[in-house]
């Protein structure tokens, strides 16, 4: 048994047309507003770690040897200097080493560039979020914009023969 489709026919009214038109610019002006922002923190984030010429460290779980310049070279490097400082303090965090301890500012100078690391990779991942919902709102808005009714049906005006 087949079933055959006939085309859907959508009637809307004038005002509504204009709104859904309306609502689909925003849409696509919101989506590209989204995408240029989301692009140029992320670049800006970038140049800013690149400027610092920080280099993962050799012995790190991953990136060993590469420039800190993305999400996850910066990870990288956060999670090599939690084990450097880790290790020079016996596994004692900065919160744990006695207030005279020398080895605690340190683990103090540590756990600042460590944040900092954690802070610009918190940075891509809200920058990646504000381009694929940027797509999104983009797509969405194309799509209303091409079913929404471009302008009113022209209504034609037929005048009667006269009788002569």
């Amino acid at each position: 048994m087949s079933e055959s489709t006939a085309p859907v026919t959508l009637s809307i009214t004038p005002g509504k047309a204009t709104a859904l038109r309306w609502a689909g610019i925003i849409a696509l002006l919101a989506g590209v507003l989204m995408i240029v922002a989301g692009g140029t923190v992320w670049g800006v984030v970038t140049t800013q770690l690149k400027a610092e010429n920080i280099t993962v460290s050799e012995d790190a779980a991953f990136l060993g040897g590469a420039d800190v310049a993305g999400p996850f070279s910066a990870l990288a490097q956060a999670d090599i200097i939690s084990t450097h400082a880790k290790a020079m303090s016996d596994g004692k965090t900065y919160a744990e080493l006695e207030k005279d301890d020398p080895r605690r500012a340190t683990v103090m100078n540590a756990s600042f560039l460590r944040t900092s690391l954690f802070t610009s990779v918190v940075s891509y991942g809200v920058s990646a979020f504000a381009i694929g919902a940027g797509i999104l709102f983009g797509i969405v808005g194309w799509v209303v914009l091409t079913i929404a009714p471009r302008r009113r049906p022209a209504v034609a005006a037929v005048q009667a023969p006269r009788a002569e």
